[in-house]
């Protein structure tokens, strides 16, 4: 395979240096040469210079502060190349990925993000969200190449440089954790498509399993979300729910503390989903209510 320059790769750290350096490793192996862009998001641990050192291509945004997920919106704004390609530091692309990607992109003009499939760790065992995508209940659309789903995994997923940017990218609300249901929202509501495409494989190795806190963070973000483009009766839903765990989860009550600190900026910013799209949401609420 030929280098392929249709695709850009943003990658988000912190503090983790020896990774990123790994996973940078395996993008420079990929046959399609994509550019890659780091967002440092504040590291203390001396990785803009080792980026510099190991690999002089990659080029490196150092924002000053911890932008959280909203730095990948630095990323692609600096990108490029019609098509942005993510990655954690604890993540990477199978060869030809990113071609087969960029092929789907090419072929469907209203495509504007591709949730990939994900293989996790060495041995390559699938990751339980590509069964849950895989059934979206959402279907098929004649102009889209997979399943329609309204969720994704971020560090397996590659956008429309030009339908991410419309729709604003990562919200600055969430910061980190769940933050990938209010990106496909917005998308949808532009009107892109969003679908599932298993035969486009990212490679996701975490370490040290779920990080303390990140269930509550992935609740709090859920309940901000709702506020942002849901229909009240569901916010209050999402917001009783973490409340009800507050009462007995130390981490939930500060998850709860921070939504609430954060509310009167969603208030301000909030606008409700187009009523096919909040259609779309909530036959996907019905689901997985029902697992």
């Amino acid at each position: 395979m030929t280098a392929d320059s249709r695709t850009t790769v943003v990658v988000i750290t912190h503090n983790r240096r020896d990774q990123l350096l790994g996973t940078l490793d395996r993008l420079a192996a990929l046959p399609e040469r994509p550019p890659v862009i780091v967002v440092d998001n504040a590291s203390t641990d001396g990785t803009p210079q080792a980026v510099a050192d190991r690999h002089p291509g990659v080029s490196v945004l150092t924002p000053g502060r911890n932008l959280g997920a909203p730095g990948r919106n630095l990323g692609v704004r600096h990108a490029r190349t019609p098509y942005v390609a993510f990655s954690d530091d604890d993540s990477w692309w199978e060869p030809g990925a990113l071609a087969r990607a960029a092929d789907l992109f090419d072929r469907h003009q209203r495509l504007g993000l591709l949730a990939a499939g994900i293989h996790v760790g060495a041995e390559g065992r699938p990751d339980p969200l590509n069964s849950i995508l895989a059934a979206s209940p959402l279907g098929h659309a004649a102009d889209l190449p997979g399943p329609q789903v309204l969720g994704f995994l971020a560090c397996a997923a590659v956008a429309r440089r030009e339908a991410y940017l419309e729709a604003g990218g990562y919200h600055p609300v969430l910061f980190l954790g769940g933050e990938e249901t209010l990106l496909a929202y917005d998308l949808a509501a532009r009107g892109w498509g969003v679908c599932h495409c298993p035969e486009v494989v990212a490679v996701h190795s975490p370490i040290g399993g779920v990080r303390p806190g990140r269930p509550a963070v992935m609740r709090r973000n859920a309940a901000l979300t709702a506020w942002l483009r849901r229909p009240l009766g569901v916010a209050l839903r999402h917001t009783r729910g973490l409340a009800a765990e507050a009462r007995r989860d130390p981490e939930a009550r500060t998850a709860l503390r921070e939504m609430v600190e954060r509310l009167p900026v969603a208030l301000r910013l909030r606008r409700p989903l187009p009523a096919a799209v909040e259609a779309a949401a909530r036959r996907l609420d019905l689901e997985g209510a029902a697992r």
